[in-house]
């Protein structure tokens, strides 16, 4: 068999990537670009864009240090004018006249449809190669989900675990349940202490892409500066060993909880190491539920963790391919609401989304509490526009996709597929973020306010929310208590709830 052209993306950066199995360093060339139009078909946060091609240079480098022929287009290379995959693909061809291409599949739908379009363009074979990087394929979501009348995470976890194997005994969930969420709600308590983070000496590679970064894409949303985060595949293993010494036994208990000036707390971090490749799925749930066996950490922080990988980014990503194209369409609840300015400022007097937008605009990072029942329930409560929502986590967090931010925003954080995996909305008055953070006692609204000037805007806005959207929620059935208390309510408290939303919204345009 003559050479054979393997096509690498910036989020497939593992040496077990099917695209790479079966590579022969004597006859095949892998080929790597760096492409303008992925950096700016949104405008990416400077630090996730410095990330991506810092990963992707260092990954190109242990390539060819094992031997690989490497075609590696940088994106500040003088002869560099690509714009696209399918131009970058054309041009490798052109240079080395491969007899097939092999490709692993793309994570998202607009990239996998030029993949599906290059053999035809082309004229070559092109073989496109599951990503067997998932613990479930396609089909093996579609068995699963295929007549049921409601997709529920939590039942597709299970069959994650009873095909893993993970925590399992005696065919059963270990700690006889499948779930230990009750006991990984604790608010944050005085004096908790958070274990310091490893930090990075940044390389000549890193430097060089850093100074890229500043230099042509210094109008992007977000700090590049300091930049510590693992680019490499063996710095992504010192990461995850880090993780399970040192922040896993108090990873579940604290899971939700929310500190001000604490971005990472006892979170892995991790999300962006295995979106991109450096770390695998499997591994990093095998250390979690090794360190569980040898009693490094409690029942609860490992399962939280595993459920996290195989239950909900695995089940994420199924309900992404199963409704593509035109899930991300989706608008349930009528939402047209611009984005407010200070969604990019963090400039806003609710403590709680100033902190949580602060800390993404500084790191390119926020927890799941901080996205869904901070920023995402915001812009539920607030009913802003799906389209700019899912725009907006696309661009600021460094290990967003479309097949993982998609789903998470659309379906979970704005309830704008109508339920389709959600049995309700996630909004929540300013109780809950109360409890669980100390972001309320530095905020110029009161939390226990319920209207008015000082009132914490989440408390009017979640009664507002329910007014505005009675005719498509009165029905759910995990909404009645709350429509029950709504129905209760004197014309006089609906009309000051309408009265300050009205306030608030008016002011929110303005700012």
């Amino acid at each position: 068999m003559g050479k054979t052209l393997r096509f690498v993306l910036g989020d497939q950066l593992s040496r077990g990537l099917s695209a790479l199995r079966d590579a022969d360093p004597a006859s095949d060339v892998i080929v790597m670009v760096e492409v303008w139009d992925e950096t700016t078909y949104v405008r990416h946060h400077k630090k996730k864009i410095a990330f991506i091609l810092s990963a992707m240079r260092h990954f190109a480098a242990d390539l060819e240090a094992d031997g690989f022929d490497v075609d590696y287009r940088r994106l500040d290379a003088d002869d560099n004018g690509i714009t696209s995959f399918t131009d970058a693909l054309k041009a490798a061809v052109a240079r080395h006249a491969p007899e097939r291409i092999v490709v692993a599949e793309a994570s998202e739908w607009r990239v996998l449809a030029m993949q599906q379009g290059w053999a035809d363009l082309i004229g070559i074979d092109v073989e496109i190669r599951s990503d067997d990087r998932f613990v479930a394929s396609h089909a093996d979501f579609a068995r699963w989900a295929d007549g049921r009348k409601a997709l529920r995470m939590e039942y597709f976890y299970r069959e994650m675990r009873k095909k893993t194997g993970y925590l399992m005994e005696d065919g059963g969930p270990a700690g006889g349940q499948w779930n230990f969420d009750t006991e990984n709600r604790a608010p944050p308590k005085d004096g908790l202490d958070f274990p310091d983070r490893p930090d990075w000496t940044v390389d000549e590679t890193t430097r060089r892409v850093l100074d890229l970064v500043a230099e042509r894409f210094s109008d992007h949303f977000g700090d590049l500066d300091p930049f510590a985060y693992p680019v490499t595949r063996r710095q992504a293993l010192d990461y995850l060993d880090w993780f399970i010494n040192h922040a896993l036994p108090d990873f579940g208990t604290y899971q939700d909880a929310m500190v001000s000036g604490e971005a990472l707390m006892f979170h892995s971090h991790l999300s962006a190491l295995i979106n991109v490749g450096l770390l695998d799925a499997r591994e990093c749930c095998e250390r979690a539920e090794a360190a569980w066996w040898a009693g490094r950490a409690p029942l609860n922080a490992a399962e939280g963790f595993i459920r996290q990988i195989i239950g909900w980014r695995e089940f994420i990503r199924g309900i992404y391919w199963r409704n593509m194209p035109d899930y991300g369409d989706s608008n349930a609840l009528a939402a047209t609401r611009d984005l407010p300015d200070w969604f990019w400022s963090g400039q806003t007097h609710m403590n709680c989304l100033r902190q949580a937008i602060m800390e993404t605009k500084e790191n390119a990072y926020a927890h799941h509490i901080q996205r869904l029942m901070v920023i995402g329930n915001f812009a539920l409560l607030a009913g802003l526009d799906p389209k700019q929502v899912q725009e907006w986590f696309l661009i600021v967090y460094h290990d967003a996709y479309e097949w993982v931010e998609m789903p998470n925003v659309v379906g979970m954080a704005l309830y704008a597929d109508n339920g389709l995996f959600a049995s309700k909305p996630y909004a929540s008055s300013g109780a809950y973020i109360d409890k669980m953070s100390d972001y309320c006692s530095a905020c110029r609204y009161r939390v226990k306010v319920r209207n008015g000037p000082k009132a914490c805007p989440f408390n009017y806005l979640y009664w507002n929310f329910l007014i505005e959207n009675r005719e498509t929620l009165a029905g759910n059935q995990r909404m009645g208590m709350m429509y029950g208390t709504l129905n209760r309510m004197s014309d006089d408290k609906v009309d000051a709830v309408r009265a300050d939303a009205a306030r608030f919204f008016r002011e929110m345009a303005e700012a």
